[in-house]
């Protein structure tokens, strides 16, 4: 990949199967979580990507930061490819935030140095500029000096959620993906979580990969919105076409499955059922057409390519 281009995140082709065994007599599958993935998020951007457990979102996370290899396709990030990049040099550029606080920072260590480990970590960094760079840090992210003192048991889901972001940029980096960052915090602490990570957005100059189910959330923070289903972009549009004029069945689903805030409205019923997709045993043709309300014969069969539009893309035979 060209180090020339702008994009701060490019994907191309990327693909990453699991190999699950069978047992002691069953056959071993192949679980295909990402499958054909081609992307590009430019520097500064918000690209929100949203769809069911299961559909490879934090597993394309994973491999953006490096911590999975793909086993077909590029990743590279600020032009270079993940998979050549030196350990060190690559947590300088790219850091993630993770849905759970609390199962991400060490509970043994106080919060300064929990902040100041990527730092002590780089092994270039003297003592005083650590200690200037997580007051800074802490300061800038909600914390105070005495919370910095504390245990993560000592601290509130949304001020460790503080911590894990104040961790997460201590190094700087240009880019951070946000992994479900609000989906354990309680929905007033969200509002928070969120508008903290617009506000660093802007006056850092980071650009986001928020990966979320939540699609309030996703429409809260991203400029473009990409829709996931068994490991495929079904469709990906900026933010406000999507949630005004979404084109694919699936997406609709989604929309439509946000509640509603007036009572007596109940959940609404929209057309999918019960059942999670399989990654395991995807089916031919369209991989959505068995729980597509509006599929016809020829979806069953027919695999869809994906269709250009401004700005992104769908991928349907009906559209």
């Amino acid at each position: 990949m060209s180090a020339e281009g702008k994009s701060a995140i490019e994907v191309r082709n990327v693909r990453k199967t699991f190999r699950v065994k069978g047992g002691l007599f069953g056959a071993d599958r192949h679980v295909v979580a990402v499958d054909d993935i081609s992307f590009a998020v430019p520097a500064g951007g918000v690209l929100g990507i949203v769809g069911e457990s299961g559909c490879g979102k934090s597993t394309l996370a994973r491999l953006i930061l490096g911590l999975l290899e793909p086993s077909a396709g590029d990743i590279a990030v600020e032009g270079q490819r993940v998979v050549h990049m030196d350990r060190r040099a690559r947590a300088r550029l790219i850091q993630p935030v993770f849905q759970d606080p609390f199962a991400s920072l060490n509970p043994l260590a106080r919060v300064r140095d929990i902040v100041a480990m990527p730092l002590r970590a780089q092994g270039t960094i003297d003592r005083a500029e650590v200690t200037r760079r997580v007051d800074e840090m802490l300061a800038r992210v909600g914390l105070t000096p005495e919370m910095g003192r504390r245990l993560p048991s000592e601290l509130s889901g949304g001020q460790r959620q503080r911590v894990a972001i104040a961790r997460a940029l201590v190094l700087r980096p240009r880019i951070v993906v946000c992994d479900e960052p609000t989906s354990a915090l309680d929905v007033s602490v969200q509002a928070q979580i969120l508008n903290l990570l617009s506000e660093l957005r802007r006056d850092l100059g980071l650009t986001y990969l928020f990966i979320s189910h939540n699609l309030a959330v996703v429409e809260h923070v991203a400029s473009e919105v990409a829709v996931m289903y068994l490991g495929r972009f079904v469709e990906r549009a900026p933010v406000e076409r999507l949630f005004r004029a979404p084109e694919h069945p699936y997406t609709k689903a989604l929309l439509a499955s946000v509640l509603t805030p007036e009572p007596g409205q109940g959940v609404p019923d929209v057309g999918l059922g019960d059942t999670l997709p399989d990654p395991a045993n995807i089916p031919p043709g369209c991989r959505f057409h068995p729980r597509c309300p509006v599929a016809e014969p020829r979806c069953a069969v027919e695999t869809p390519a994906f269709k250009d539009r401004p700005g992104g893309g769908v991928e349907c035979l009906l559209v």
